[in-house]
């Protein structure tokens, strides 16, 4: 067994990601503060083709150079856009046909592995600040609240890490 070459993995130019189909489902900062995970949430969004990913609040945007030092560039591939107040962009969404699910551990919560999406209906998946969670209005406003289940003994992952199981699990119904 060895590595691949990056030139064997046939991953698309930003040109073939910006014009190739995504998946229907959207991701939503409300208020992350670091621009660390801001850059990991656009790498991960390329690597599991995000419809967009919305900024919410006081999250930085891009440029940075730390957003791009853990985007890696994805924050040119990916479609985004900002937005002070997030009620504006779920409110559209939801006439759009969305269903709006907050990653939050909260009062009859969905857990991750029960999670199963309409078919046919799009997400938006809302990821919170880092120390205080999806905000209470944000999650009034959601269709429900999904959470990934935890077995150690801490109560929380990181924002980031938290999107990639959340990301995979949807894209995985998906292609499977």
């Amino acid at each position: 067994m060895r590595k691949l070459m990056v030139e064997e993995m046939n991953r698309l130019s930003v040109e073939e990601f910006k014009n190739s189909d995504k998946f229907p489902y959207v991701i939503i900062l409300d208020n992350i503060r670091s621009l660390n995970n801001v850059g990991s949430f656009f790498r991960t969004a390329d690597a599991f083709r995000a419809s967009k990913l919305i900024l919410g609040g006081y999250t930085p945007q891009p440029p940075h150079r730390e957003i791009t030092r853990s985007a890696l560039g994805a924050e040119v591939s990916v479609a985004w856009e900002k937005a002070e107040n997030l009620l504006e962009p779920i409110a559209e969404l939801k006439l759009q046909g969305y269903k709006i699910f907050a990653v939050e551990q909260a009062e009859g919560s969905i857990l991750l592995q029960n999670f199963e999406p309409e078919a046919g209906s799009p997400v938006a998946f809302v990821f919170g600040n880092e120390v205080e969670g999806v905000s209470d209005e944000i999650i009034d406003a959601c269709d429900a609240c999904l959470e990934i289940p935890q077995f150690g003994t801490k109560h929380s992952f990181n924002v980031a890490v938290s999107a990639g199981i959340i990301l995979w699990k949807y894209v995985e119904k998906k292609i499977t």
